[in-house]
């Protein structure tokens, strides 16, 4: 099984449902970790500085966000599929978890 890293995107089954997520939870810390943090993806676009765009060229079917004000952790066995990744975009990570915390 791929472990999963900070800035990919990947299918969970959380509460009975499939949605994308995108992984927050630093690489070196998911293979030792039985939980990750993550951003839910969603088509609600709300053009804020605590999203990040997401669309066909991270392998996602159509535009939307990965959602930081929504940050939950979830058990790392629900990721089932990887979807795409940031690449060198990875740097918007960092930037969107600024502004979710105000610091």
């Amino acid at each position: 099984m791929t472990i999963p890293r900070q800035g990919d995107i990947w299918w969970a089954e959380i509460e009975s449902a499939r949605r994308p997520v995108l992984v927050v939870t630093r690489s070196e810390a998911v293979p030792v970790l039985t939980g990750v943090v993550v951003a839910p993806v969603t088509r609600t676009i709300r053009s804020i500085p605590t999203e990040i765009r997401l669309g066909t060229d991270e392998g996602l079917s159509t535009e939307c966000v990965a959602n930081f004000d929504g940050l939950q952790r979830i058990k790392r066995a629900v990721l089932t599929t990887k979807i795409g990744e940031l690449g060198l975009r990875a740097t918007e990570l960092c930037e969107a978890l600024r502004m979710m915390s105000d610091c």
